[in-house]
C-alpha cells in the first residue's frame, strides 16, 4: 500500500490499464487530476465539443481494441457526450466516461452546473458507477473496466468533484488481478449440434459481424467456409468482418447492402451467425426483397446472452467468444467431415452472383450526374484506397450508399454510425481511428448536413496535426429526409434544403488542407494529393443532389392523411 491522493490513484489505474491518452475539454472539476497526465505520460487530447470525445474514443478502440477514455466538466460538459455515448453502447464499444458531478456537499441545490448524470446515462451505458467515498477512487474505476470489457460497452465511472482531494492508502493493481480476458468457447452439446446442422446442410450461408473482427475469429470463419463451401455475408456496415477479396465473400446485408449476399441468404437452409445479433434494422427487406429465411435453421454465436435469438428464432444459440467457439466448431466439424471438397457448383453460384451486383453497381455510378453522381464519387474513392486505409462512415443518404461500394481485406478497416445512426460520428471517429492507428490512412464520408456537425474538428485535427481526410458530398440538402418528402409528401420540401459556405474554403481558414471537387475525374488525383501530403484536408465533392437512395424505413412511413380542411389540399388522394 501506498499514500497517494484520488487524483494519483485514478491516474495510476489509468496507466495500469495502458491508457495513453484520454479526450475532452478542460473543466475545474477535474484539474487536479489533469495536472498529473503529462507526467503519467497521458495525453490530453482537447476537442471542441464534448460529443467528438466519445466518437473519437469509439473510433479509436474498434480499431485498436482498447476501451477509450473521455472526462469533462460536470454538468454540461459530461450531457454533451450523451449522444455519443449512446452510439457507443448500440456499438458495442468498451469505454469509460470519467464523469466529475457537483461537490458531494452541495448535491441536491441546484447549484451551478449541476447534473445527475448517472441517472442521465444509466439507461445508455452498461452500468453508471458512483463513487461513494475519495477512498474507493481506484476500486470504482477499476470496477468500470471491468464491466466495460465484459460487457462490451461503455461505463459511466460518477466521482464528486472534491473527491479528487485527500489522501488514501492504495495499491494499484495490474488489470489481470481485476478483470479477466479469458472467453468461453461455449456448451460443448450445442457446439456439436452445430456442427452436425452444417454436416447436412445443403446450402449453408455465414453471417459474420462485430465479435467476429473484435475476438479475432475471422481466419476461422474463412476455414470453415472453404470447408462448407458456404457463402460468407457480413452484417450491416461490418464490411471488414471477412475479407471482400476471398472467393466466396458475397457482401453486406441491411441498408444498401449487396443484393448478392441477400439473394443467397435467402436460398439457405442453414445460417451460421458468427458475432452478431443480427438486430432488427439491418435485417429489414431491401429493394423491396424480404430476403431473410424464414424456414433456415439459425445457428448463433455471441458473447452477450440477451442477443441470443432476441430478434430471429435460432435453432442452436452459443453464449461465447466468437473466435474461442469457431475454434470448436471448426474442430467438430472436420472430425464430422474429414475429406470434405469443394462444391463447385456452389462456387460458380456464388461468383456468378456476385459479379451480377458488382456490375450493376458498377453501372449505376455511371450515370452522368449534374455536377457529379454520388455513386460514381464512392466508386473513385474506393479505387483510390490502400489496402490499408481505414474509412469511417456517417448517417445520411450518400455516407449509407458507402455500403455498396467499400470493400476491405483487413479487419477493423470501415467504422459506421451503426444503428443509432446519429450525424456527426464519422470525422471525429476516423480522428480516434488515426490515432490509434498512425500508420493508417483514415478517411472520412460525410454529407455536407452531418458536416455540419463535425467541421469544428478539423481544428483539433490540425491542433494535434491528425492527418484524416474528410471527403464531404455536398449536394445542398439532408438528403436521406428529402428522399422521403419526394417519395412520400408530393416533392414539398419543409427542412431539408440547406445552404452551405464553401467548405474548402473554411478547411483552409482552419489551417487544413481544403479541395472543392466539381468532375468526376478530379477526385482520385485530389484524393492521392492528400493521401502523400500528410496534412488535414477536406475535399468537398459537389454532387448531384436529385441522385438519391432509397429511403431508410419505407415500412414506418404512409403516405400523408388529412382531415381538417384547411390541410386537404396535401391529402395523397387530392394529388393531381
Amino acid at each position: 500500500m501506498s499514500k497517494m491522493t484520488p487524483s494519483e490513484a485514478i491516474v495510476e489505474t489509468l496507466v495500469a490499464e495502458g491508457i495513453d491518452h484520454i479526450s475532452g475539454i478542460v473543466g475545474s472539476a477535474f484539474m487536479d487530476m489533469l495536472d498529473l497526465l503529462p507526467a503519467a505520460g497521458i495525453r490530453f487530447i482537447p476537442v471542441r465539443h464534448e460529443q467528438s470525445a466519445a466518437h473519437m474514443e469509439d473510433g479509436y478502440t474498434r480499431v485498436t481494441g482498447k476501451a477509450g477514455v473521455v472526462i469533462g466538466q460536470n454538468g454540461p460538459g459530461i450531457t454533451n457526450m450523451v449522444t455519443s455515448v449512446a452510439a457507443a453502447n448500440m456499438a458495442h464499444t468498451p469505454m469509460v466516461i470519467i464523469s466529475p458531478s457537483a461537490g458531494s456537499a452541495t448535491v441536491g441545490w441546484d447549484g451551478f452546473q449541476e447534473a445527475d448524470t448517472a441517472s442521465i446515462f444509466k439507461p445508455i451505458t452498461k452500468a453508471s458507477l458512483r463513487v461513494t467515498h475519495p477512498k474507493r477512487a481506484a476500486d470504482v474505476l477499476r470496477t468500470a473496466f471491468r464491466i466495460a470489457y465484459a460487457e462490451r460497452g461503455p461505463v459511466l465511472y460518477d466521482i464528486p468533484r472534491d473527491y479528487f482531494y485527500g489522501e488514501l492508502d492504495e495499491e494499484i493493481l495490474a488489470p489481470r488481478q481485476y478483470r479477466s480476458e479469458n472467453r468461453s468457447s461455449g456448451d460443448p452439446q450445442a457446439l456439436r449440434h452445430a456442427a452436425e446442422l452444417l454436416k447436412n446442410a445443403q446450402r449453408p450461408v455465414i453471417i459474420a459481424g462485430r465479435g467476429a473482427v473484435d475476438s479475432h475469429a475471422i481466419q476461422e470463419v474463412q476455414a470453415i467456409a472453404e470447408y462448407l463451401t458456404a457463402p460468407v455475408a457480413v452484417s450491416y456496415l461490418h464490411n471488414d468482418a471477412f475479407p471482400a477479396d476471398h472467393s466466396l465473400w458475397i457482401g453486406p446485408i441491411g441498408y444498401m447492402g449487396a443484393k448478392s449476399a441477400m439473394t443467397l441468404l435467402s436460398e439457405a437452409d442453414v445460417v451460421l451467425a458468427v458475432g452478431t445479433r443480427l438486430s432488427v434494422f439491418g435485417t429489414l427487406p431491401q429493394y423491396d426483397f424480404d430476403y431473410f429465411p424464414k424456414n433456415a435453421k439459425i445457428i448463433q454465436i455471441d458473447i452477450n446472452p440477451r442477443n441470443i435469438a432476441r430478434t430471429h428464432p435460432v435453432e442452436v444459440g452459443i453464449v461465447a467468444d466468437a473466435h474461442a467457439a469457431m475454434v470448436e466448431l471448426l474442430k467438430l466439424y472436420k472430425e464430422l467431415t474429414p475429406n470434405q471438397k469443394v462444391n463447385e457448383d456452389r462456387l460458380h453460384h456464388v461468383q456468378t452472383e456476385r459479379a451480377k451486383w458488382e456490375e450493376e453497381i458498377l453501372s449505376q455510378a455511371m450515370v452522368e450526374g449534374n455536377p457529379i453522381n454520388p455513386r460514381r464519387a464512392l466508386l473513385e474513392i474506393a479505387k483510390v484506397l490502400p489496402r490499408n486505409a481505414i474509412v469511417t462512415t456517417d448517417i445520411g443518404n450518400v455516407a449509407s450508399t458507402a455500403n455498396s461500394y467499400f470493400q476491405f481485406n483487413e479487419s477493423k478497416k470501415y467504422l459506421a454510425a451503426l444503428t443509432f445512426g446519429n450525424c456527426g460520428f464519422a470525422y471525429p471517429a476516423a480522428l480516434g481511428a488515426q490515432i490509434g492507428r498512425p500508420d493508417c490512412p483514415t478517411i472520412a464520408i460525410i454529407g455536407d448536413g452531418a458536416w455540419g456537425m463535425s467541421l469544428h474538428e478539423v481544428s483539433t485535427a490540425v491542433e494535434q496535426n491528425i492527418p484524416t481526410i474528410a471527403c464531404v458530398f455536398n449536394n445542398g440538402q439532408w438528403g436521406a429526409e428529402k428522399k422521403n418528402q419526394v417519395d412520400f409528401y408530393d416533392n414539398r420540401f419543409v427542412g431539408s434544403n440547406i445552404q452551405t459556405p464553401n467548405f474548402a474554403e473554411v478547411a483552409r481558414a482552419m489551417g487544413a488542407d481544403g479541395v472543392r471537387i466539381s468532375s468526376a475525374s478530379e477526385i482520385s488525383g485530389a484524393l492521392e494529393n492528400a493521401l502523400q501530403s500528410g496534412r488535414p484536408t477536406v475535399l468537398e465533392i459537389m454532387v448531384d443532389g436529385t441522385q438519391l437512395a432509397p429511403p431508410f424505413r419505407r415500412d414506418a412511413l404512409s403516405l400523408p392523411v388529412r382531415y381538417l380542411s384547411k390541410y386537404a389540399h396535401l391529402d395523397h388522394h387530392n394529388r393531381t
